[in-house]
């Protein structure tokens, strides 16, 4: 599937297949991630509290870009709409959104430590580092604000005391980003019980962020 998406069963089915793929790979614990993906003029994303092998498409919720969500039968979505929402407005370039509790991500925000440039693989998420958004209480509007802040021009971040957060090209993109951000973290997390982590300067990460521009698949 390539965007743009539509409101169609098969679109809805997609986010589910999503959820179970991160809980599959490990990245992801019981019902603690949400998944999004820009429709049209509304985002579609996961309901509140549903396990994923429990979920069907006619439980997807639909979100306006702008606004709040109108009730749409006896489910809500996912409590972290607001951020999902913000990011999406702010970058018309992106179509889907994953939020996951990945443990050695989580780990870093625990301790509210960014990732720096330890790796070349840090220009996947669009900079010099994958940066670190500051705590606020789960599905506000000021998480929402530091979310946004923080990945201003990055495709992902670290959430203090929390997990993590990255955007998509398509669904499938952020998947994958999802997937190395939380292999970058353990690598980061095992470096540092070993010694004292190389970081690679600005003309290095450059050169990968040049090179990324054409990285990766594209559906």
């Amino acid at each position: 599937m390539t965007p743009p998406y539509a409101d169609t069963p098969e679109t809805r089915q997609a986010i589910i297949d999503a959820c179970l793929q991160l809980n599959a790979d490990g990245i992801n614990q019981g019902t603690s991630g949400n998944v999004s993906l820009r429709a049209g003029d509304a985002m579609l994303i996961t309901p509140s509290g549903v396990p994923y092998d429990a979920m069907t498409p006619d439980m997807i919720q639909p979100v306006p870009l702008t606004g709040d969500p109108a009730p749409q039968g006896p489910l809500k979505p996912s409590t972290e709409w607001r951020f999902h929402q913000a990011l999406l407005a702010a970058k018309p370039d992106m179509h889907a959104v994953v939020h996951a509790h990945p443990v050695h991500c989580t780990a870093l925000a625990q301790n509210r430590r960014a990732i720096p440039a330890v790796h070349y693989m840090v220009a996947a998420f669009g900079g010099h580092d994958v940066p670190l958004a500051g705590y606020a209480l789960f599905g506000g509007e000021e998480l929402a604000q530091n979310v946004t802040a923080a990945m201003a021009d990055r495709h992902a971040c670290l959430m203090a005391n929390h997990g993590a957060t990255v955007v998509g090209e398509t669904l499938a993109k952020a998947l994958w980003r999802m997937g190395e951000l939380e292999t970058l973290a353990q690598a980061y997390i095992l470096s540092l019980t070993i010694g004292t982590p190389h970081v690679l300067d600005r003309l290095q990460i450059e050169e990968a962020l040049a090179a990324f521009t054409d990285y990766g698949r594209r559906d």
